[in-house]
């Protein structure tokens, strides 16, 4: 057993017809495995999931739980400055709300900030110290 892994993230979403109409027009492909109560999309190795919010409460066994947005950010890296550009404006195209226009970080990379239309948090960034794999995969580098 590899402990150290994530293999799904579940969304909780107010409207999931809204979510999945916008993970759509961001290019996002449904997999074929979904059904009516929960959208899934497949990632590098993980797994998306958007199920709503009332749904998602008795799922955990807390039905009474006021559900929430905006303590976790998720994040998307790029190896180049003009990739989490156009990544943004297709974010903000699809009907993503913009919070922090792409800029060049205290830490010496480059980021920028959109929430859904249910306000999960999502970073688009270029960091220089993490070089990415030709599919996209972060792999963290070893300390000098």
């Amino acid at each position: 057993m590899t402990p150290q892994r994530i293999t799904l993230i579940t969304l909780g979403t107010r409207d999931l017809p809204t979510a999945r109409a916008f993970y759509a027009r961001f290019g996002w492909q449904e997999h074929l495995d979904s059904q009516p109560g929960v959208a899934f999309f497949q990632l590098h190795g993980q797994a998306l999931a958007l199920f709503g919010l009332t749904d998602l409460a008795k799922d955990q066994g807390r039905p009474d739980a006021p559900l929430g947005t905006g303590a976790v950010t998720l994040a998307q890296n790029f190896a180049t400055e003009a990739e989490v550009d156009t990544a943004f404006a297709a974010a903000l195209a699809a009907g993503a709300t913009a919070l922090k226009a792409p800029e060049k970080v205290f830490w010496g990379g480059y980021s920028g900030y959109w929430a859904d239309p249910d306000g999960h948090v999502w970073e688009v960034a270029m960091n220089p110290f993490w070089p990415l794999s030709a599919d996209g995969t972060l792999t963290l580098p070893d300390p000098k």
